[in-house]
């Protein structure tokens, strides 16, 4: 488990500013009806609400209490998806779980050791032949290298969210017990007061072995 002040800064943040992540979600993975899928780190429900309508069974987990409470206001009433109060670091779910993992932008607000174990619980969790969908911010993101340098590319902002900033290769080698489908990197611009930065992505597809 994570100390709690890591909690309490996401729960502070969440507390201050509501729905911290809008705009358009990350693209739906191709699942077909009746899957099991997991999300990771639902935040307040941006990509719950998408997947809700589709056929699966839905689970999503945060860490934040607050981001569960926003989550679940998200989630269509009578949605039967569950959302529940818990770390990555440790899911209480038994192994080979779920059909499909989403782990959209929050393996990279752990350290190395944090990282690691995420990704052996996902790992865990994947039934055979199920998939991972990845993507957190890589090294070519404008913000990498801004606040203090926690750990070689984890950096911890003033609000107190650590991030780190992913080479291809670390997300190769985190996840070298799945079978690598694709990965790539995105980018884009974003405007911010006449100034442009340079935001960029990694986004992977892993497979569990069948």
């Amino acid at each position: 488990m994570r100390d709690d002040t890591t909690r309490e800064n996401w729960d502070a943040d969440y507390q201050r500013k509501g729905r911290l992540y809008g705009g358009t979600p990350h693209n739906v993975p191709p699942l077909p009806p009746g899957s099991r899928v997991l999300e990771l780190g639902c935040g307040n429900g941006r990509l719950l609400a998408a997947m809700l309508h589709r056929d699966w069974l839905v689970t999503a987990i945060d860490f934040s209490s607050r981001a569960a409470v926003l989550a679940r206001s998200a989630a269509q009433e009578g949605s039967g998806a569950d959302i529940a109060i818990a770390d990555a670091v440790s899911l209480p779910f038994g192994s080979g779980s779920f059909d499909g993992i989403a782990a959209f932008h929050i393996i990279g607000h752990g350290k190395i050791p944090e990282r690691e174990a995420i990704a052996r619980e996902i790992i865990r969790v994947l039934s055979p032949g199920g998939q991972l969908w990845f993507t957190d911010f890589s090294i070519h993101d404008f913000r990498a290298g801004t606040g203090r340098e926690t750990e070689p590319g984890t950096f911890l902002r003033g609000n107190g969210v650590q991030t780190h900033y992913f080479t291809e290769k670390e997300v190769e080698t985190l996840f070298s017990g799945l079978l690598r489908e694709s990965i790539r990197v995105t980018e884009w611009s974003l405007r911010v007061r006449g100034t442009e930065y340079r935001r960029s992505e990694i986004s992977a597809v892993f497979k569990k072995e069948e």
